[in-house]
């Protein structure tokens, strides 16, 4: 409160309300496109903040992030494809319900539930985040240094079926983030002689070449069968019927801060998991699956109320939850901000600015969201011949407005075609990103630890902060091993 007209006079600008509004339009539209993710959408839009504020261009990712959530579910209802992973479970009642001539009711279902648990998934952020900032100021490089090493045992969650291969991206992700000069001593490493590589491998170009341009390759390499598409027909949702499944979501909600919160686990499986609750507990559970509007509720539930959520590990230790709170992370380090304890010791203001912008954000996607029930679905009729092209362009502008340099397409493009044969042979491409990240926060901290020591090993058990890290990756490693081995059984 002793802040509060500054945070005010940061945050009430013209700039940060457009840049809000623009985000969740465009996570809307790209969600509401299949095969396009708000991922990807992140990922294209961060070249373009570079020159904006850091408040209006942290606003503009994370608006795109929410509206991204919410607008894969039009396509999921309309014409049973998922505009993201996602919204996977919200076809499963959205799309029997448009059969029958409820497309309406769907959308405004799924438009209510992901605009209720996005609030109550910020209110968790506003309240946790500065909580655990304040635990992590007692923090040392020997903290964290355990703290990076539980991150880094994120990889086994996100590597998708396979953790070998998910192990595998990572090592050749922390590989690759050792290219450069070496901090320490200065000499070349994996650069090759090439002085484009002596200042590390740019963000921007490996982002994009890594999520976008598969995509594209993709398309042009397998046929895609064309989809029929649904007319937004039918009765809107009732306030009785609102009502009645508010109970499904606000449980979805809470469902979804607390996988949020874990990193690596996602808004996938936040989504399944409220909607198995929904049909366990709900009184109509046989009509699960057949057009049920507990069952969309419940998705887009835990779908969003996991968007605000996986910001408090990122904002309070410095851990991205998943994928695009690891790109939004990059948008910290580029406007030269360092999430975790001392930005809430040295940037408080900007912190609850940002609070205060994604609070309305939620507004926002309520508005945006109910323009886009009765004009965005269009945005599935959009041939991908013509749309495709104009993404390459932007992927092409984005990788060079970085550094002015030709060298960034080159490397956009080979990034683009590792991630192709990712997706092609299984190989989940976060644990790359993700090993790319933490790599070299890793081995900075590992250093620094071993030289305030002089070598002593017992400063890395110094002491309960250091200890709880060390136990918690343990028993993250041993959960993960039991689960390989139970899957493989």
């Amino acid at each position: 409160m002793e802040n509060f007209s500054e945070v005010m006079s940061l945050f009430l600008s013209v700039d940060n309300f457009i840049a809000i509004a623009v985000g969740v339009l465009i996570g809307v539209v790209v969600g509401a496109i299949p095969g396009l993710t708000a991922t990807m959408a992140v990922a294209l839009a961060l070249p373009f903040t570079f020159s904006l504020e850091p408040v209006t261009a942290i606003l503009l990712l994370v608006g795109i992030y929410k509206g991204g959530m919410y607008g894969g579910s039009i396509t999921a209802i309309l014409i049973r494809t998922p505009g993201s992973p996602a919204s996977a479970c919200t076809l499963l009642d959205g799309y029997p319900m448009a059969q029958q001539g409820k497309a309406k009711k769907a959308l405004k279902t799924a438009l209510y539930s992901s605009v209720v648990a996005d609030v109550i998934s910020n209110v968790a952020l506003i309240f946790f985040a500065a909580y655990l900032a304040k635990i992590a100021l007692n923090f040392g490089p020997p903290e964290y240094f355990w703290l990076i090493c539980f991150s880094l045992t994120i990889i086994v969650s996100v590597s998708g079926s396979s953790v070998v291969k998910g192990l595998i991206a990572a090592f050749l992700g922390i590989i690759v983030s050792t290219i450069g000069l070496d901090a320490v001593y200065g000499t070349q490493r994996l650069t090759f002689d090439n002085y484009n590589l002596m200042d590390r491998v740019s963000f921007i170009p490996l982002l994009i070449g890594l999520f976008a341009i598969p995509e594209v390759i993709d398309f042009y390499t397998s046929k895609v069968a064309p989809h029929i598409r649904t007319a937004v027909t039918g009765a809107s949702l009732t306030w009785q019927e609102f009502k009645a499944s508010l109970k499904t979501i606000i449980r979805g909600s809470v469902i979804g801060v607390i996988i949020g919160a874990i990193p690596g686990t996602g808004a996938t499986s936040a989504a399944f998991i409220s909607y198995s609750e929904a049909k366990r507990t709900s009184p109509r559970k046989d009509n699960f699956g057949k057009g049920e509007v507990e069952g969309v509720a419940a998705a887009e539930a835990g779908n969003n109320g996991v968007a605000g959520a996986t910001l408090i590990p990122l904002l309070s230790l410095g851990i991205p939850g998943d994928v695009i709170t690891a790109i939004i992370l990059g948008a910290f380090m580029i406007h030269g901000l360092t999430p975790g304890p001392v930005l809430f010791q040295e940037n408080l203001t900007l912190v609850y600015a940002l609070f205060c912008g994604i609070l309305v954000s939620s507004v926002v996607l309520l508005v945006v969201g109910n323009a886009a029930i009765k004009y965005f679905s269009l945005i599935a009729d959009i041939p991908k011949t013509i749309l495709l092209p104009i993404v390459l362009m932007f992927c092409i502008y984005g990788a060079y407005a970085v550094n002015n340099s030709t060298f960034d397409i080159g490397l956009m493009l080979a990034f683009g075609i590792l991630g192709f044969v990712f997706n092609r042979t299984g190989i989940a491409a976060a644990p790359f990103l993700i090993g790319f990240i933490l790599g070299p926060m890793f081995e900075d901290n590992l250093r620094r630890t071993i030289l305030i020591s002089k070598g002593d090993p017992s400063v890395f058990f110094r002491g309960p902060i250091t200890w709880v890290f060390v136990l918690l990756t343990v028993a993250s490693l041993a959960f993960a091993v039991r689960r390989y081995w139970v899957t493989r059984n």
